[in-house]
């Protein structure tokens, strides 16, 4: 086995990790599609109601991902993870047996009170070598891209057969799945990793707002993933007025997801080579806008509502991809994961808006005027990132260090971000760690090594 690829305990931790991210995230998608159609059925139905129980997982992750993260620094990352998935079931099965949609909201909220995606990320953190760290990453997060294109299609076929409780017994049902995956499948941790790779502090949170590009970026996907949830509350209903009954819906949202990865696959290799990444990003926030407003325009056919479905999906996928990778990138070295904590729970609170007005907008108004107001969302997203910032492309590592004073920290800081290929070296006592951002073209991690007296 060679220091480049991962090791039979990192493949057994990322694939057994990402199943687990999967089945939690197909809790917050599969609904979407069905929700606003079989809930009708619930007393107390209404469009508001549809969405805040839409977006209430999200606002309940978004509040707890941050502590979540800090109890399981506490008590251990998989009694966190266990008793996360507990509470999902639990969620599941009251919302499964709910009679009104206020029960069903309830259900929801407790589902994303199993807030376990910041002690699952530190958990890979822990079973994986630095080195390995970032491809153990890339597994969970394509499997949490997938998640959602499989949500699209069991929703629907799920809700057709046995409704809106069918669903939530599923997603109860992978939930226990989960836990025999935690359980007998996830290997145990023998140590932790570094705090800044995987859980932000409250000082680190102060920071990260302040930072005007990172804040940029968490603004940005709050905005995402609210016209996601805006759209998903109007769009089933109108599909059924269009003539394409529940039952079908799948026909549409598949071959749209599938066709939109392929076309956006191409779009970001070119923005890449070409060093074309802002006029791509700022481009893709321009087709998310104009699929919306044709949308609005286009609400009564079918193919012109799967065209414009397609030309967001291309946007999206570009946006969902790229984002958390510039925030990787943009972060200090030493508060990467911290970063991302903060970017993950604005945008799980997206979600939540994204119910909030997509319901509010389509009870006063109408499903077209759903689609107007994503757009006008978007145009706002379109008028703060314009003057984004793309930095360099890089990596960040950590070393082991052992240092007794501040003095001899910024000492080693200083060596350390004098050699080739160091953008950036922060060096942090209390953790006995020195972060670096590299650019791996002009890195030497053997001369690295020797400086912080590892060799």
């Amino acid at each position: 086995m060679t220091a480049s690829s991962l090791n039979s305990r990192e493949k057994r931790a990322a694939v057994s990790l990402a199943s687990v991210f999967a089945f939690r995230m197909l809790g917050l998608f599969m609904l979407m599609p069905v929700l606003a159609i079989y809930g009708q059925q619930l007393e107390g139905f209404s469009p508001l109601w549809i969405g805040f129980a839409i977006g209430a997982y999200g606002l309940t992750q978004a509040v707890l991902q941050i502590p979540m993260g800090w109890l399981s620094d506490k008590i251990g990352r998989k009694k966190v993870i266990i008793g996360g998935l507990c509470m999902f079931a639990l969620g599941s099965v009251i919302a499964a047996t709910a009679e009104s949609v206020q029960m069903v909201t309830l259900g929801r909220a407790l589902q994303g009170m199993g807030a376990i995606a910041s002690a699952l990320l530190a958990l890979a953190s822990d079973l994986s070598r630095d080195e390995q760290r970032p491809k153990v990453m890339a597994v969970i997060g394509m499997c949490i891209g997938m998640s959602f294109a499989v949500a699209m299609l069991l929703g629907p076929i799920v809700a057709a057969s046995w409704g809106v409780a069918g669903v939530f017994w599923l997603t109860a049902g992978l939930a226990i799945l989960g836990i025999f995956i935690v359980l007998f499948l996830v290997p145990n941790a023998v140590s932790k990793a570094p705090k800044g790779d995987t859980l932000a502090t409250l000082d680190d949170i102060k920071q990260l707002i302040k930072h005007p590009q990172l804040a940029r970026l968490d603004f940005g996907v709050m905005l995402l993933h609210l016209t996601l949830t805006t759209v998903f509350v109007a769009l089933p209903g109108q599909l059924i007025k269009d003539g394409l009954i529940a039952d079908h819906h799948w026909y549409l949202y598949i071959p749209v997801l599938f066709l939109a990865f392929f076309l956006m696959a191409p779009m970001m290799i070119v923005a890449i080579r070409k060093e074309k990444e802002k006029q791509a990003f700022i481009g893709s926030i321009a087709l998310l806008v104009l699929s919306m407003l044709a949308m609005s325009l286009w609400v009564d056919s079918v193919i012109g509502i799967g065209i414009c479905m397609l030309v967001y999906f291309i946007a999206f996928n570009f946006l969902e991809a790229t984002m958390p990778a510039l925030v990787s990138r943009i972060a200090p070295a030493n508060q990467k994961g911290s970063a991302m904590g903060v970017f993950s729970s604005t945008q799980f609170f997206g979600a939540f808006l994204g119910g909030l007005l997509g319901g509010y907008v389509a009870q006063a108004l109408s499903a077209q005027a759903v689609f107007a107001a994503a757009a006008l969302v978007g145009v706002i997203w379109l008028i703060l990132a314009w003057n984004m910032q793309v930095p360099p492309r890089s990596k960040i590592i950590s070393l082991m260090t052992e240092l007794s004073s501040e003095q001899q920290a910024q000492a080693l800081a200083s060596r350390l971000v004098a050699l080739p290929g160091v953008i950036e070296a922060t060096v942090v006592c209390d953790e006995n760690r020195s972060y670096l951002k590299i650019n791996d073209k002009e890195f030497d991690l053997d001369q690295a090594r020797k400086v912080a007296g590892l060799i």
